[in-house]
């Protein structure tokens, strides 16, 4: 079968086209027939050897820890109602760009009728991060809500849903492009963080108290500017670190300014709700009050572009490979 596989630790020219042996489900385990597969940030990031969340997986490897598709084989003692059923399956943090991945049949979620898979991806691990965010951070009708990298996969659908919550949204990117598609959503306010003054723009915006909600999904330097324009009483929520490193705010700093901190380890508590996160999420996008941003595809053989695309942040929303 055709895979895509990263033969040493490095630039996306590391990710090449290549062939693999069909995979062998095991006995709770299927084989789905792969038609999309996500990718991520952090996902480059292992491949350039430089992700501090995750161990280096040995090389050569498949990267791809998402897939839909149909299911194709079931093992000995996984029901066979799975087979040809339309799925998002996880496959761990490897194996999802090929034409055919395993996944444990605890980790496969059924697609509803009506719905796409690549939409039905992008809602299953963009959903459902920003939804889970979203919860924790408490949105609430009129809050000013800051929200980075607001034309990304997470960042789009965290403008819908506090758009949806009745809050007020200032989106924070870089690139009049990206600025435009942030407008689009629905945004009251789109700032660039590359330039100098946005904090005071954000500022500006919210009368001067600042927003009530920031999600800090870039960290560095950024996050560290955007924990500054923080309302007293408000919360900041970490959830990214597209600089290279998560904000950290040290909590005296956190107490004297009057704001919650929720930490980048509020990710780890995620997994149990990610299949009811991701079927609200489906349920939202079914009545039109949500759409993934799907940004860009790119065909299997062309996998190392689409690492790239993300990971020079070029890439507008979603970024998926199609089979």
């Amino acid at each position: 079968m055709r895979v895509a596989k990263v033969i040493r630790f490095g630039g996306p020219e590391e990710l090449v086209p290549a062939e693999a042996p069909d995979p062998v489900p095991g006995p709770d385990e299927v084989v789905v027939e792969v038609a999309v597969a996500g990718m991520t940030f952090v996902e480059t990031q292992i491949r350039r050897g430089t992700d501090k969340w995750h161990e280096r997986p040995p090389l050569p490897y498949i990267p791809g820890g998402l897939v839909a598709g149909r299911v194709g084989a079931v093992g000995a003692q996984a029901h066979s109602d799975w087979l040809g059923r339309r799925v998002v399956a996880g496959t761990g943090e490897t194996g999802g760009f090929a034409e055919r991945a395993v996944a444990r049949v605890e980790e496969l979620f059924p697609v509803p009728d009506g719905l796409a898979l690549p939409e039905a991806t992008a809602l299953y691990s963009d959903g459902s991060t920003a939804l889970g965010l979203a919860e924790n951070a408490k949105i609430g009708p009129g809050d000013w809500v800051l929200i980075e990298a607001a034309a990304g996969g997470v960042g789009s659908l965290l403008v819908q849903l506090a758009r949806e919550a009745g809050a007020r949204v200032i989106g924070a990117a870089r690139g009049e492009r990206k600025l435009e598609v942030i407008r689009e959503l629905g945004a009251n306010e789109a700032v660039d963080y590359s330039q100098a003054g946005w904090i005071d723009r954000v500022l500006e915006t919210t009368g001067g108290a600042g927003a009530n909600v920031v999600f800090d999904g870039v960290g560095g330097q950024i996050g560290q500017a955007a924990f500054t324009a923080v309302a007293r009483g408000g919360r900041f929520s970490v959830h990214g670190a597209s600089s290279g490193e998560a904000t950290f705010i040290d909590p005296e700093q956190a107490h004297r300014a009057g704001v919650e901190v929720i930490g980048i380890e509020q990710l780890f508590d995620f997994g149990p709700n990610i299949s009811r996160w991701a079927e609200e999420m489906m349920a939202k996008a079914a009545a039109g009050a949500v759409r993934p941003l799907i940004g860009q595809t790119f065909p299997l053989e062309r996998a190392a572009e689409a690492h790239a695309a993300v990971e020079d942040r070029s890439a507008v929303g979603k970024t998926l490979i199609l089979m």
